[in-house]
């Protein structure tokens, strides 16, 4: 029988299967949202939204001129507002010209891949990586050429970069604070990557671009930093979402924003604007660009974040877990007791503790933990992350008795 769906559909689906199954047939799937879990999987909100995002999102959904909810591309107030944020927080000239709103990161960094790549360039990707670059790669045609940090710190690795760039290098993505491992990557290592991808770029005859993702860049711990691509290599595609900061993934709104001192800054925006239509109008809606005044000085409780962060690490850390602690992001990152991770989640799962397994983000033998689960629900969980590591250790003897 012939297939029924597109060849780039069927190769998508094949490269991300475990993680299409775990989303769609696992138990998580058929419990999520059950009283009495506790639900460690993804980011989405476990509490009440953010004191202030409604009110301002009421307070600017009151009409002020005929246009009001009328078409939207990137709104010149809006990218004033953001060109000041990355000015304050990043430092640099950010210029609002070169702001361009999208409906969150998903759209921006497809929005910059399509601007940028063509299809069959390679664009490096790090792993372990957020889940959906190498489909978003495929899914423009580009080749997704896969660079592997190394365990436990996940570190940037620009010697292991510059091995995979070849003469058809379009675009390297770089996610910090990165999503899973939660590292931030330092100021001199993006100094050095800039000078690999100078060299590179002109000893290719044509720019290689950074798309830099950096939807936690406000999502940080401990009082660190944040380094940003941006300042450091003027090619760079700076996409940002306030999904995550705002802790709203429904409501989608960010933005990609050019490295101050882009050359060909003009050329680059305007196949932006293009993309952004060709790729079905990817622009927020009215209201969220009419609010973003409001909304780019809210958060979620950082504070209250790190008190999860750091009561798991503790706890963990007791019951014999190696961790991987994180400097931002929702996550914190484990390694399995178990070598086979899936085996040891449904040990988490007979106790009703659920997390996103290693093997289905090219990570096998860890497992992921998503702080933005509840209190309460991490405080419940503590027992049965013990008692399933006890079984674990239990197993793993049985197992090396039944060998000897």
């Amino acid at each position: 029988m012939t297939r029924a769906i597109s060849s780039e559909m069927a190769a998508m689906l094949g490269a991300k299967m475990p993680f299409f199954a775990f989303l769609t047939g696992s138990e998580w799937a058929r419990r999520a949202g059950e009283p009495g879990i506790c639900d460690f999987v993804t980011g989405e909100p476990q509490e009440m939204p953010v004191e202030g995002y409604a009110e301002a999102l009421a307070r600017w959904s009151a009409p002020q001129n005929p246009h009001w909810f009328g078409y939207k591309t990137s709104e010149p107030a809006a990218c004033a507002v953001v060109a000041d944020s990355l000015g304050e927080r990043l430092g640099g000239d950010f210029r609002p010209e070169q702001i361009f709103m999208t409906n969150g990161a998903i759209a921006g960094l497809t929005v910059a891949l399509k601007a940028v790549t063509d299809p069959g360039d390679e664009v490096v990707f790090l792993s372990p990586p957020w889940f959906a670059y190498e489909s978003m790669i495929q899914g423009r045609g580009a080749v997704p050429v896969r660079v592997k940090l190394q365990a436990p710190r996940f570190d940037l690795d620009v010697a292991a970069i510059e091995r995979a760039i070849t003469e058809r290098t379009r675009a390297i993505i770089v996610n910090s604070p990165n999503n899973p491992s939660g590292r931030i990557y330092s100021s001199a290592a993006l100094t050095e990557l800039s000078s690999v991808l100078e060299d590179a770029s002109a000893s290719n005859g044509r720019p290689i671009y950074v798309i830099s993702d950096e939807a936690y860049s406000k999502v940080l711990f401990d009082g660190r930093s944040f380094f940003s691509p941006a300042t450091h290599y003027a090619r760079t595609l700076l996409v940002y979402t306030y999904g995550k900061t705002l802790l709203t993934p429904g409501q989608r709104m960010g933005y990609i924003a050019l490295a101050p001192g882009m050359p060909d800054a003009e050329q680059v925006g305007a196949a932006i604007f293009m993309s952004q239509i060709a790729t079905g109008w990817a622009f927020p809606n009215a209201l969220l660009q009419h609010a973003i005044a409001d909304l780019d000085k809210l958060s979620i409780d950082l504070a209250a974040l790190q008190r999860k962060r750091d009561l798991l690490v503790d706890a963990l850390t007791g019951f014999g877990y190696e961790l991987t602690i994180p400097e931002g992001t929702f996550y914190l990152l484990v390694r399995s007791p178990l070598p086979d991770d899936m085996a040891f989640v449904d040990l988490l799962v007979a106790r009703d503790i659920f997390v996103l397994p290693g093997s289905t983000t090219e990570l096998p033998g860890y497992f992921r933990i998503s702080l933005t689960a509840s209190m309460q629900m991490v405080e419940r969980s503590l027992e049965g992350f013990q008692a399933a590591a006890r079984e674990a250790e239990q197993v793993a003897e049985a197992g090396a008795g039944a060998a000897f």
